[in-house]
């Protein structure tokens, strides 16, 4: 499913409309602007994102679908996204600090670390290059430690995975929905926790193996991202829109 198969963006067309739309054989942009069902004004909406998403600008779709149906721009973006994790030294972004960040993106992990390369300038270089940031809990965690720590201001659309996977009924910490979805991944015993005191061992002894083992465990959750994403995504479809297609 791609963002050209929805109409939720459109005002006054919901989920029940849409749903009607596509039993009704309206399953792509073309096909309702097209059908004479749309005012003049929501064709224009409809004509604005198709100019949208012909140039690549992902910022736009970012307020236009709510957080559980943001994946549905995902197809589209897909290339281009970017999955990434951070490690913090505590839950409190005001009193604690990031320690490290992750980002997977084309098949390749990177990982800035504080006091070497992790600054806001390289931290915008990243969100820039990305046409969609894919995290766990990231818009009530990740995001916003970062906007704090660094004085960033992220506009790269976002999908929090934890909202689309309750969806579908996948509940817990991304971990144990790996688990559920038969991801595999090592350093299985590292959690939370156990990063904190690696970064600790770091920083107190200069402790390099500590620090490799905490950027190996944050790494881990930024590629497994991909695979949870994927197969969210398969099942959302099949899920949300297969049913209502003729």
């Amino acid at each position: 499913m791609k963002a050209e198969n929805s109409f939720i963006f459109i005002p006054g067309v919901g989920e029940k409309t849409e749903k009607n739309y596509w039993k009704n054989g309206y399953t792509h942009w073309d096909h309702l602007k097209d059908s004479g069902k749309l005012s003049d004004k929501k064709k224009q909406h409809v004509e604005k994102a198709e100019r949208n998403l012909e140039v690549g600008n992902s910022v736009f779709f970012k307020d236009k679908f709510p957080n559980k149906s943001l994946w549905r721009i995902y197809e589209n973006f897909s290339s281009k996204a970017c999955f990434f994790d951070i490690e913090t030294t505590g839950l409190d972004q005001r009193k604690n600090k990031v320690t490290t960040v992750s980002f997977y993106r084309d098949g390749e992990s990177k990982t800035l670390v504080r006091g070497q390369d992790l600054t806001r300038e390289r931290l915008e270089e990243e969100f820039f290059e990305s046409k969609m940031l894919v995290s766990f809990n990231g818009k009530r965690f990740d995001a916003p430690f970062l906007e704090h720590n660094f004085d960033l201001n992220i506009e790269t659309p976002h999908i929090d995975l934890m909202y689309p996977a309750k969806r579908i009924g996948l509940q817990g910490g991304l971990k144990k929905i790996e688990k559920d979805l038969s991801i595999q991944r090592e350093l299985e015993d590292i959690d939370g926790r156990e990063a904190i005191r690696l970064w600790k061992k770091y920083e107190k002894n200069g402790d390099e193996e500590a620090l490799q083992k905490l950027i190996e465990y944050n790494q881990y959750d930024a590629k497994n991202l991909q695979d949870v994403t994927e197969i969210i995504v398969e099942r959302l479809e099949r899920e949300v829109y297969r049913p209502h297609i003729k």
